[in-house]
């Protein structure tokens, strides 16, 4: 029995003793704020924050990968208690949402596929590429929605996935189990921010229209009656519409694939038509805005450009703050459009929806003389952007004789030869002068700086110039730079100090020294100018964190102005006077709504310091793209045309009065509802 006992007790104290080393040997040290973080988080294993499961969401939160708002599957309370146990705060985050991005029936497609038992979309997708000869379009096995564990995607009748937004909560499950990217998250952000790829389902109306209006749904919102949301669907690429239903090419209609059989849908006049009826009830349809970012922005200039841009960037949540020379907003609008073409009234409206957005204006503010570019980057502006306007704008407001200053060291080459030596102190040039472009008139401006004591004169030109030109610049003096387009200047306090060029061959960048720049086109290129980037002697980035405020003030301000994006196309096309450009003014207001919300794009990556990255296979004119040229089983209905105008007491206040009701419900039915290669039969639809 002793012996019995001995030996139990022996071979308990050799167990405890080996699970002891055991647990050092194998010992795993949990995080407890990773512990927490699990205990806080609901235990739903959703899926939706990317990670499998809540605990390998916990540590990517601990590690930084993921934030504390990561968790879809909850409310900002959690967000909040992760905030606390992490240290930090939360933010508000801007909310995300699917859509789909097929619009026609499967059923009615010409040639179908059979999947032969198969299920799933991405099986369908790998092994015989799609259910009809259009690439893009949906699959409609419902892939996406057995992704969803919120219940918020379901298929419709019509085959096509539809998401209850009051049930989604922009986990993304459904964008991942896509296999052809027809259902995607959007946001605000995004849905300003983006440009239209070849992969996409886009129509050739929408394709054509410069800011790339959603024409097929707000067309669709009319048809059934549903006003307020066509209103929402305009407005989000236009922040003019009851303008643009007046005076636009539409450029659109020239694209309308209705015109195969008969006329192109009078899409501009349905834009009028349902903008009229928005502004006749009184009641404004608010564009939806992202949460606030703080972020103040100036946007000198209160034309069509400038107050798109402060549309759009005020949409992104920034705090925008106008600046017009005149006491007018609307640029040429305002004057160079007949009153029975665009009545003040019409201008009004559409301005004061642009400052309902939340954008402030200053008026009777002029750059170079009420302010300066460099002193808003030091009263707190994050980004500045110049949209000036041209030639044109300054004939129409009597500004002509006047020397205009906009950024340090920048004039128009107009403006030095009208001026001519005489008037040369005018100028404040320095010792080294650029001048972007090139033309005859070059020699008379080398003259003028000549003669006014510039020591150093580079011609930056686009095209290559001849010989003997060559020669008798450097005659005088001179030297150019051929194949050249400016990218972006640099500047110290008030002064510019360089120049950074682009060689359009090589794509090789190179800078300069310049004190001044002289710009050969009739306007001041885009610009966005926001506050350098300082270094220290080790080549490291110093933050203004590093510094307290006083030490920070003390800093002379360096700054940089960096062009508009442009269409990745050619490398040829980048830089300065382009022929993306606006050499005076834009060619319709329309392109330069889209120059403004190009701006916003800009001003919102250089003020996050986001790199943009143009997608490769953006739609350009150069594209080539899956096309109809015939139409089938298409009844053919006669175009509504807008009716002219009666006279009110022998004086016609605009051409036409703008569609009925009626009217405008018959039109819009004339929409074949296009995708890439599918439409709407009417024949089959009656």
């Amino acid at each position: 029995m002793l012996e019995a006992l001995m030996l139990m007790g022996g071979l308990g104290i050799l167990i405890g003793s080996s699970l002891a080393v055991a647990s050092k040997v194998f010992y795993v040290y949990i995080d407890p704020k990773v512990e927490a973080i699990d205990e806080a988080l609901p235990g739903a294993n959703c899926g939706g924050c990317g990670f499998p499961g809540c605990s390998p969401n916990a540590q990517a939160i601990v590690d930084g990968i993921s934030g504390v708002d990561s968790c879809v599957a909850a409310g900002s309370d959690v967000a909040v208690a992760i905030a606390e146990i992490m240290g930090v705060s939360v933010s508000e985050k801007e909310p995300e949402f699917a859509v789909a991005g097929c619009y026609y029936h499967k059923a009615k497609t010409d040639i179908k596929y059979s999947y032969d038992g198969i299920a799933d979309c991405r099986a369908a997708d790998l092994l015989f590429g799609g259910m009809k000869e259009c690439k893009i379009g949906c699959l409609g096995l419902g892939t996406c929605v057995n992704a969803c564990v919120f219940d918020a995607l379901s298929m419709g009748d019509d085959g096509l996935p539809k998401v209850d937004q009051n049930k989604c909560i922009g986990c993304g499950a459904c964008e991942k189990a896509c296999p052809k990217n027809m259902i995607a998250l959007t946001s605000v952000t995004r849905r300003i921010i983006r440009e239209y790829t070849e992969d996409e389902c886009i129509t050739p109306c929408q394709r054509a229209c410069p800011v790339g209006i959603d024409i097929r749904e707000y067309i669709r919102c009319i048809k059934v009656g549903d006003h307020q949301e066509a209103v929402k669907k305009i407005k989000e690429r236009n922040p003019f519409p009851t303008v643009i239903g007046r005076i636009c090419p539409a450029f659109c209609e020239i694209e309308c694939r209705r015109q195969l059989v008969d006329e192109p849908v009078a899409i501009n006049d349905l834009k009028r038509f349902v903008c009229d009826l928005e502004k006749e009830s009184k009641d404004r349809v608010s564009p939806y805005k992202a949460p606030e970012t703080g972020k103040k922005i100036a946007i000198v200039g209160g034309g069509v450009e400038g107050l798109s841009a402060a549309y759009f960037s005020a949409r992104l949540g920034h705090d925008i703050t106008v600046m017009e020379a005149t006491d007018l907003l609307g640029g040429l609008l305002r004057v160079a459009i007949p009153e029975e073409r665009l009545p003040q009234e019409v201008l009004e409206y559409d301005i004061e929806g642009i400052i309902e957005a939340g954008v402030k204006v200053k008026t009777k503010f002029k750059a170079g003389k009420d302010f300066t570019i460099p002193g808003l980057l030091k009263d707190e502006f994050e980004a500045v952007f110049m949209a000036s306007g041209g030639w044109d704008n300054r004939v129409a407001r009597g500004d002509i004789n006047d020397v205009v200053n906009v950024f340090p060291g920048g004039y128009l080459l107009i403006d030095l030869l009208r001026e001519g030596l005489e008037n040369s102190t005018k100028f404040s040039l320095g010792k080294n002068v650029v001048i972007a472009g090139s033309g005859n008139r070059i020699f008379d401006a080398v003259n003028i700086l000549k003669k006014a004591g510039v020591q150093t004169i580079t011609i930056l030109s686009r095209k290559n110039v001849d010989k003997e030109m060559v020669e008798e610049l450097e005659k005088l003096g001179a030297s150019i730079v051929f194949n050249s387009g400016i990218k972006k200047l640099f500047g110290k306090e008030e002064t510019l100090t360089q120049i950074e060029y682009l060689d359009l061959t090589t794509g090789v960048r190179h800078v300069i020294d310049a004190d001044s720049l002289i710009i050969s086109s009739g306007r001041f290129p885009q610009l966005c100018f926001v506050k350098s980037k300082s270094f220290d002697s080790k080549g490291d980035e110093i933050k203004p964190d590093d510094f307290d405020t006083k030490e920070e003030a003390a800093l002379p301000l360096q700054w940089e102005g960096v062009e508009i994006y442009k269409e990745p196309t050619d490398r040829r096309e980048q830089g300065f006077l382009s022929s993306k450009d606006p050499i005076s003014g834009y060619s319709a207001a329309i392109i330069a709504i889209n120059g403004g919300r190009k701006a916003a794009v800009l001003i919102h990556h250089l003020i996050y310091d986001i790199p943009f990255i143009q997608s490769f296979n953006l739609i350009t004119k150069q594209s080539i793209l899956q096309q109809v040229n015939k139409l089938n089983d298409v009844d053919i209905q006669a175009r509504n045309v807008m009716p002219v105008a009666e006279d009110k007491i022998g004086t016609r206040v605009e051409h036409y009065s703008g569609f009925s009701k009626e009217t405008a419900s018959k039109e819009s039915e004339r929409c074949l509802r296009c995708g890439i290669l599918c439409y709407e039969r009417s024949k089959h639809l009656h």
